[in-house]
């Protein structure tokens, strides 16, 4: 199916007929009159060119242009309203980049003839929407609310893969600290604890509003749609509690870590203790022997060297022993 020209780059309008299940790429401009006829309609609207957005939305006056402000201006941030005539609200996808991730907004605006997806420029879990909700729309749907089902399903499979991502780094710092480290390693993991941090708190708003959706009644989002809506719940319970565990692994990991390296500085401090007491007796033969009084009788002893030898290893072997026998060499 041909995507069409629109006055707004990268907006994509898809119209519903949920009785004979089909559907058809129109432009945008007709979208008013497919809304007048009684048809559904999705439109997914790229803001990355703000003005020309403006102006067709305020055109069509279909929801509150203070909607669209805060889809170009506000931080991602997953929320939800109630309007009179419309169903607003927020999601925050994630895109990976490297190591790290970075939040997309998407507004959804929905009411029983429309549909509206807001973003500015590419967001990975729509992007997949896109490609997969044919099939489900023909073989599944009832309802345009199945494009709520849509949004959340593969919002996420999206979180579900950023988890995913944080497990093998949690498990990849695991490996290293049981190896030889290095102060990378530290921040690597004060890095991920943070991240992990981050990714919660974007998770429990989500759980918070699709809870809402899936157990408030809606002009908007059918009775159908709610119990599946519902099972979502739960995976994003399942979600937060791997984020907590995820955290658990890596904080006892360097705690682990801390312990064995406070194990090797003990037993490198008890054998610097049994040293210390081997020297301490022989340096006190050598200060007594050292001072220049002139009378001291030793000093005229024919085999006092070698007796003063003697005592040395005598002290010394004691020592060892003793030291064996405590475990301490």
């Amino acid at each position: 199916m041909a995507e069409t020209s629109s006055p707004i780059r990268g907006a994509r309008v898809v119209e519903f007929d949920f009785e004979s299940k089909t559907e058809r790429m129109i432009e945008l401009a007709a979208l008013p009159e497919a809304i007048r006829a009684g048809r559904f309609v999705w439109a997914d609207i790229d803001l990355s060119e703000p003005e020309p957005a403006r102006s067709a939305l305020r055109e069509f006056g279909l929801f509150s242009d203070e909607i669209v402000e805060d889809a170009l201006t506000r931080e991602p941030a997953t929320q939800s309203a109630r309007y009179d005539g419309y169903l607003h609200f927020v999601v925050s996808g994630c895109r990976l980049i490297g190591r790290h991730f970075d939040l997309e907004r998407v507004d959804c605006v929905l009411s029983d003839r429309f549909l509206f997806t807001l973003h500015r420029g590419s967001v990975v879990f729509l992007d997949a929407l896109r490609k997969d909700y044919s099939q489900d729309f023909v073989s599944f749907a009832r309802s345009p609310s199945f494009l709520v089902y849509e949004i959340w399903d593969h919002l996420i499979d999206n979180y579900l893969s950023v988890q995913k991502r944080f497990e093998e780094r949690v498990e990849m710092l695991q490996n290293d600290l049981m190896k030889e480290v290095d102060d990378r390693v530290f921040a690597s993991v004060s890095e991920l604890g943070a991240d992990l941090l981050h990714f919660r708190k974007v998770v429990m708003p989500a759980r918070a509003v699709l809870t809402d959706l899936s157990t408030r009644r809606s002009l908007y989002v059918s009775e159908a749609t709610q119990p599946f809506l519902a099972n979502m719940v739960g995976t994003l319970e399942r979600v937060l509690q791997d984020l907590l565990v995820d955290r658990d692994v890596l904080s006892n990991s360097l705690d682990l870590y801390m312990s064995i390296v406070q194990h090797r500085t003990n037993e490198v401090m008890k054998k610097l203790t049994v040293v210390s007491v081997i020297f301490l007796p022989l340096t006190f033969l050598c200060g007594v022997y050292g001072m220049n009084f002139e009378h001291l009788p030793e000093l005229r002893w024919h085999y006092g060297y070698g007796f003063f030898w003697a005592l040395v290893a005598c002290i010394v072997t004691t020592i060892a022993f003793v030291s064996r026998r405590a475990r301490l060499l």
